[in-house]
């Protein structure tokens, strides 16, 4: 249900809301001290010519004015102007005013938006590179604090969230070790192209965990992290992304609008979009557009399943315009993910996610049926586009208390009756926070990861011999901290 790598929020960064329309981030705004137009008393026609001449003074009140395209912010202090830079990148407020067109031409016009975060360049050869970073994760940090108290508002701060509050905060401590590894590598490594844009949405942004070497094209994977829907982002990613890209595969964690940002749709075409990106433009990056693989966790499982079967039902429309396919697609990864919402509404009401909540995520009680892959498949309506499926692997822990392990194998086992190849991997005692965080924070030989890697590597060979002989790999938090962190875990 939800991505424990949002515990890394105090290392990590995350989007923000507009108080006013959370669907729109704030913009730079220009702050201007001006004197308030005197109103005429006797003579009407002075008083147009009083208001056009009114001019600007320090001793003033204090007018915001909103800027959407310069890059600072200009205060006007006892009449000098005084220019100061914004705490996020300007790609952070870029909406497009045009209308998005299929194909790489769309995103070559983005391109040129990409944060200047993503720029190795800009850490190098910027003397104050270093730290502009820790400004910036700083200003995050800020944000998600403001985020997670607007989402208690609106939960309402009961017994129950009070007390997983707490546990959450003990389990982060206890992992501080290994976020704050993964977050310097996020934030600092020169592998990592963060915010490239995708899309004209706010959240429209996802990282790329490129390999050390560049000897020839690599296998991609399109992640979408989960974060039960209200708090995914993208960095939760970045343990999975750095641990693949030393295997030589390059990673994609997609961002996409949370609850109450958006519903699910907005979730499914936001993933939809960032998937085109990968297929289309993946090549500029050393990556095999053959060799595609879209993968999802926990709520991001769910949102990647509706968005492969959305697409398979698109192309079978007539008159459908879409800019990619599912055939470009070489495999679905579901892990720890919920196909069937009819099942899971109690389950998730019981563990915190409240029936009222959720179903205002999922878009109403009308649309649980569009948005379970489990129930859709069963439709004789989309038969054909469900024969257009990729092959589907479900991993997932037998001791997952967020999602139960039947989900997975419900799923796969409907899949395989209406023809789809696809099969369940179950990791016996794992729970929800164990095959995506604790095992490999545990280093070593991890079998998730094992088994993710060598179905990628699956038709190459020297791939294959070089995972064999792959050094293990490093830990990142001592076993008791592990244990402990297990044990409070509210996930």
């Amino acid at each position: 249900m939800s991505n424990p790598l949002c515990l890394s929020g105090f290392l990590l960064s995350t989007p923000f809301f507009n108080d006013q329309n959370p669907r729109r981030p704030h913009p730079p705004c220009r702050y201007l001290k001006m004197n308030p137009p005197m109103l005429p008393i006797t003579n009407p026609s002075a008083s147009s010519a009083m208001v056009a001449t009114t001019s600007l003074t320090a001793n003033a009140a204090t007018m915001l004015i909103q800027e959407h395209h310069d890059e600072t912010a200009r205060l006007l202090i006892d009449g000098r102007a005084v220019d100061t830079k914004p705490f996020l990148p300007r790609a952070s407020s870029y909406t497009s005013t045009g209308t998005p067109v299929n194909g790489s031409s769309f995103y070559q016009q983005r391109r040129r938006r990409i944060a200047s975060d993503t720029s190795l360049a800009s850490l190098t050869t910027d003397g104050g590179g270093r730290s502009e970073y820790v400004a910036h994760a700083a200003s995050e940090t800020y944000l998600l604090t403001r985020l997670g108290f607007k989402l208690l508002r609106y939960l309402g701060v009961g017994y129950r969230w009070i007390t997983r509050f707490l546990a959450l905060g003990c389990y982060a401590l206890l992992l501080m070790p290994g976020f704050i590894q993964v977050g310097y590598y996020y934030f600092f490594s020169s592998r990592v192209r963060r915010g490239i844009v995708y899309g004209d949405q706010p959240r429209n942004r996802l990282d790329l965990y490129l390999p050390k070497n560049s000897d020839g094209p690599k296998p991609v994977v399109a992640f979408v992290t989960g974060g039960a829907w209200i708090i995914g982002y993208k960095a939760w990613g970045s343990l999975l992304g750095q641990q693949l890209s030393e295997r030589d595969i390059i990673v994609a964690c997609i961002d996409y609008r949370n609850f109450p940002q958006g519903t699910i749709s907005d979730m499914v075409n936001d993933a939809s979009l960032g998937v085109s990106f990968v297929c289309n433009n993946i090549a500029e990056y050393g990556g095999d557009p053959n060799r595609i693989y879209l993968m999802g966790q926990s709520a991001g499982a769910h949102i990647a399943a509706c968005t492969l079967l959305e697409q398979a039902i698109k192309e079978c429309g007539e008159g459908e315009s879409t800019s990619w396919s599912v055939s470009q697609i070489k495999a679905y990864f579901g892990l720890s993910g919920g196909y069937n919402l009819f099942n899971l509404i109690d389950h998730f009401h019981s563990r915190g996610l409240y029936r009222s909540i959720f179903l205002s995520i999922m878009e109403g009680e009308q649309s649980l049926h569009q948005y379970s892959p489990e129930v859709m498949v069963q439709d004789p309506n989309i038969k054909t586009a469900v024969s257009r499926l990729p092959p589907i692997i479900l991993f997932h822990g037998t001791a997952d208390y967020s999602i139960p392990a039947d989900a997975s194998k419900s799923f796969a086992e409907t899949l395989q009756r209406v023809g789809v190849k696809a099969e369940s991997v179950m990791y016996e005692g794992r729970t929800h926070t164990d095959v995506f965080l604790h095992d490999p924070m545990r280093g070593g030989r991890d079998d998730m990861f094992e088994d993710l890697v060598a179905m990628i590597h699956a038709n190459d060979p020297e791939a294959l011999a070089k995972d064999a002989v792959a050094p293990p790999r490093k830990r990142l938090v001592p076993e008791f901290m592990l244990k402990l962190a297990r044990a409070v875990s509210p996930f």
